[in-house]
């Protein structure tokens, strides 16, 4: 008997997606609830579980493809026995001198085939692949695709790691000689080339709401410096009894958001945004973390950290900075949203004009701390210190206003009891 695997919801105003690398060929053995397609959306990548246990009979579309949610991508024939002898048949072609089963699963010989009839492309991961290159720490650059257009597939990584596991025995019975011609030469000294990669579905929507932003809101930016000598010290003083107590290391970022909280309930409108002809304002706080993955900016969603703990806080960026590294941030994360905060300081930016994240009307971007001269009570002194630049629709947000904002954050970090006694 035969199931439709069908594009599920993919969230609020999703509609559609791009089929971003298929994790099963037709003729492979599937398990209930195992990913066998992942689709690019405008946020996240989603991998499709098959509804069913048994053996992909068929793709409905090619990799690249646009699907719309609710099509039938895929067909699994979940007949028990046409499952049992496809898992079967693999073990019967290995070498029956073989001891041990695992042995027999070994994917080596094929990939090796493979290799011969895709280049090598550099194009970008998709997040199965992604997670797989990360996880067995294998430079994909020197393996060849086996997908479509020279696309680098689960497998092929699976393959790599299990070769440079191996050593020297597992390359010798894939072909030695193959496995050095598989590694790109470098390009002639003085040649000039260019290459042309198709845009992510992520990195398009990011390209328009960006360019969006700046088009439909009137940007400005103000900035201020910190002096990080208190939280710093706080830092050093109760980083273990925090970690020890809590399972989780005392940042920058928990001081910073629980900052803006003080600042946004001072300054409402730099929690607000423009709605037509009105103002929405919020009497919460939804802070949106920046964070780095690998095919893009996404801006997963700390909810209520006005009312959450610094340790909560924390937990919360890490989880979302580890599973966008995995690929494994879902729609739900990055849904809503009231102020932003983008740290381009771990990356070593001195100072920098962050753009708002739509519909929002403000975001802080924070930098890198220095050692700099500044004056203190009359004397010149070193101290770590800090720019911050506070991006905010002038629309909405008077100077005046922004500036204050910017402001109470600069006096909270730099005495920290204000967080706890809210001023």
């Amino acid at each position: 008997m035969a199931s439709e695997v069908k594009v599920p919801t993919l969230g609020e105003s999703v509609t559609e997606g791009t089929i971003g690398e298929w994790l099963k060929k037709p003729g492979d053995a599937v398990k209930v609830d195992e990913p066998i397609v992942s689709l690019e959306t405008d946020k996240v990548a989603v991998e499709v579980p098959s509804p069913v246990g048994g053996v992909l009979s068929e793709q409905k579309f090619a990799v690249g493809d646009t699907v719309e949610v609710g099509a039938v991508i895929a067909v699994i024939e979940d007949d028990v026995a046409a499952g049992e002898s496809t898992k079967v048949e693999p073990r019967q072609e290995k070498a029956p001198e073989q001891p041990a089963e695992e042995k027999a699963d070994k994917p080596a010989p094929a990939p090796a085939a493979a290799k011969e009839a895709a280049p090598v492309d550099t194009q970008t991961l998709s997040p199965a692949v992604r997670r797989a290159v990360l996880e067995h720490g294998v430079d994909p650059t020197t393996i060849k695709g086996t997908g479509k257009d020279g696309r680098l597939t689960k497998e092929d990584v699976l393959a790599a790691a299990e070769a440079k596991k191996g050593g020297a025995d597992t390359i010798d019975d894939a072909a030695p000689a193959q496995a050095k011609i598989d590694i790109p030469a470098p390009a002639a000294e003085g040649a000039r080339r260019e290459e042309r990669v198709k845009m992510t579905r992520m990195r398009q929507t990011i390209a328009k709401r960006l360019k969006s932003a700046q088009e439909n809101a009137a940007l400005l930016t103000t900035f201020n410096d910190c002096d990080m000598s208190a939280v710093i010290e706080a830092r050093e003083k109760y980083k273990d009894l925090f970690a020890k107590k809590h399972d989780i290391k005392l940042g920058f970022m928990g001081f910073f958001a629980k900052a803006a909280c003080l600042a946004l309930k001072d300054v409402p409108s730099a929690n607000a945004y423009i709605e037509g002809d009105e103002i929405v304002y919020h009497d919460f706080v939804d802070i949106s973390v920046a964070v780095s993955a690998p095919n893009g900016l996404v801006v997963p969603v700390v909810r209520d950290a006005d009312r959450k703990s610094f340790a909560q806080i924390e937990k919360d960026i890490a989880d979302f900075g580890k599973r966008a590294r995995e690929g494994t941030l879902t729609m739900e994360d990055m849904k809503g949203g009231t102020f932003t905060i983008s740290n381009g300081g771990v990356f070593g930016s001195l100072m920098s004009t962050p753009i708002i994240n739509p519909p929002q009307s403000a975001v802080l971007g924070l930098h890198r701390i220095e050692d700099r001269p500044v004056v203190v009570d009359g004397e010149i002194v070193v101290r770590p210190m800090m720019y911050i630049a506070l991006s905010y629709d002038h629309r909405l947000i008077d100077g005046r206003e922004a500036v204050t904002a910017l402001k109470i954050m600069k006096e909270a970090i730099e005495d920290p009891t204000r967080m706890l006694i809210d001023l």
